[in-house]
């Protein structure tokens, strides 16, 4: 791809909704096996490899790159595992995980609270984090007074319209002293080209992407993030998810693919050159330069300071639960101890 930034709208976009029929379109397409057959491979005669569904949440990029390498590597191999990548169905990697079409895929705390929440929710959880903490936050051009939330008064900010958006940023600007009521609400569309045509004065962006590919276009960016105005919202994005009956069914291979992952993850961190590389040559299309700064930043974010890679910590989890809960943001109130597993993640 060009040197464009991937927006928050397209890796979230209908995530919670698993039953439309481009979605079961999408799954058949696919091609993926059910929870039920990958139980049944994982008896297979000795030898065979233990094939797997991992699905994306977009296009490739940065924060997928443990599992190109733990692939390019032969982590995967070395575990018995065959692990094919799938981009997802317009519905999203959740929809393909919840329904066992794919074993695992990359989801968000945030975006599975929309299915979590619900009357009928998705058999997903989460069983690694892939970055230790949230990395996102408002871009804007610089100089122009949004260096910080209460600067968004006046100003025309890019939204996704989506409810714990809007209710995420109504909440750092007030924390901050300002009236959200006079942020002025705009489509959104990408970080650095909306920026740059002056189509909104700030957006949603996330700091190992949207202002890497800032730094290499020559924009001058302005940036604070969510979690440095408030530790609420420290939640985990993105996480590994995998489907519940995989899960329960084959408990060993699941902690298999996380050995692997794991060792995937933690040579990005020591690699990220490398890693950046393994990734291009996997998805062509991948801006070279763009993976390669982001690698770099995402280096010391992949563990940050947690004892190991993929550790999601219970409290901050339930954290940003409970501000969910307490804003009513969902249609049935969130276990906010729930959705998360770190069963099968060895540490």
């Amino acid at each position: 791809m060009t040197k464009s930034s991937i927006s928050r709208r397209e890796f979230v976009a209908g995530a919670g909704i698993a039953t439309s029929a481009v979605a079961l379109a999408g799954l058949t397409a696919c091609g993926g096996q059910n929870a039920a057959d990958t139980a049944a491979a994982s008896t297979a005669a000795a030898g065979d490899a233990t094939k797997l569904t991992f699905v994306l949440d977009y296009t490739p990029n940065t924060n997928h790159s443990g599992v190109y390498v733990a692939i390019a590597k032969g982590f995967y191999a070395d575990e018995g595992l065959d692990v094919e990548v799938v981009q997802p169905p317009e519905d999203g990697a959740d929809a393909l995980v919840g329904t066992g079409k794919a074993q695992f895929g990359m989801g968000y705390q945030d975006v599975m609270a929309n299915y979590l929440g619900s009357d009928d929710p998705l058999p997903v959880t989460a069983i690694a984090a892939t970055i230790q903490h949230n990395t996102s936050g408002i871009m804007s051009r610089a100089g122009e007074g949004i260096d910080r939330p209460r600067g968004m008064e006046g100003k025309r900010y890019g939204t996704w319209d989506q409810d714990v958006e809007k209710a995420m940023v109504k909440s750092v600007v007030e924390t901050d002293g300002g009236d959200f009521s006079k942020v002025q609400l705009v489509p959104s569309g990408d970080e650095v080209s909306g920026l740059k045509s002056n189509q909104f004065d700030c957006v949603w962006g996330y700091e190992g992407w949207g202002l890497q590919n800032a730094k290499l276009q020559d924009l001058a960016c302005d940036y604070w993030s969510f979690r440095s105005i408030d530790s609420v919202f420290d939640y985990y994005t993105p996480v590994i998810i995998a489907n519940n009956d995989f899960l329960a069914n084959s408990p060993e291979v699941a902690k298999a693919f996380l050995r692997a992952t794991k060792k995937g993850y933690e040579f990005c961190v020591t690699n990220p050159d490398e890693a950046a590389q393994i990734l291009v040559d996997a998805a062509p299309e991948t801006d070279a330069d763009l993976a390669k700064a982001s690698a770099e930043y995402l280096a010391d974010q992949y563990t940050a300071d947690a004892s190991s890679w993929g550790i999601i910590d219970s409290e901050r989890w339930a954290k940003f639960y409970t501000w969910m809960n307490d804003n009513q943001l969902t249609p049935v109130a969130l276990d906010v101890n729930g959705g998360f597993s770190m069963d099968y993640l060895e540490q």
